[in-house]
């Protein structure tokens, strides 16, 4: 598998900036002016253009509509920064504050395939996280990100090797040789 395009709705995510110094083609798709369904039919007709088979949300804070997810059903995952359905919707720097305010012993991440819902899609992978005494959000957010990174590639394999089935709203991962 090799990485085809960044796609942002944001002209100055550094994700672009990262995928040029690396040679990836880097796009900006402007959503001004636009309602969910014709951004999402503009990104579906860019993911046909270039033959893409899996999608990642990283950091992307939009729900896609319904037309969209059926579409690409079980095609496009996203990482959350908490273990599902734990803090589902929550974004970024608050879930690591919600966590340390409820004093949580363990936090992680959560690969799902997306849904309809916030977060509430079926879960491929989550890693847990250790919270300590000292943790702030700044540092469990490096830890936890940590964490994702790793998940993502294993989620990817797990997709590239067809190990990976879903079930209703479970997903089975069948056993590697």
């Amino acid at each position: 598998m090799e990485i085809s395009f960044v796609l942002s709705n944001k002209e100055d995510a550094f994700i672009l900036e990262r995928a040029r110094k690396h040679s990836i083609k880097a796009i900006y798709l402007d959503p001004k002016g636009k309602d969910r369904e014709e951004y999402d039919k503009e990104v579906d007709q860019l993911l046909q253009q270039h033959d893409i088979d899996l999608v990642l949300l990283i950091g992307y804070m939009k729900l896609m509509t319904s037309w969209f997810v059926q579409k690409w059903l079980n095609k496009v995952m996203n990482i959350h920064p908490s273990l599902l359905p734990k803090y589902a919707g929550g974004m970024d720097l608050n879930v690591h504050e919600e966590v340390i305010k409820n004093k949580d012993k363990v936090t992680g991440c959560s690969l799902i395939f997306i849904d309809e819902g916030a977060d509430t899609g079926p879960i491929i992978l989550q890693k847990e996280v250790t919270v300590e005494q000292d943790d702030t959000a700044d540092t469990l957010k490096e830890k936890v990100q940590k964490a994702e990174q790793e998940i993502i590639i294993d989620g990817i394999k797990l997709y590239r090797d067809n190990r990976i089935t879903v079930e209703g709203h479970k997903v089975r991962i069948e056993e590697g040789d």
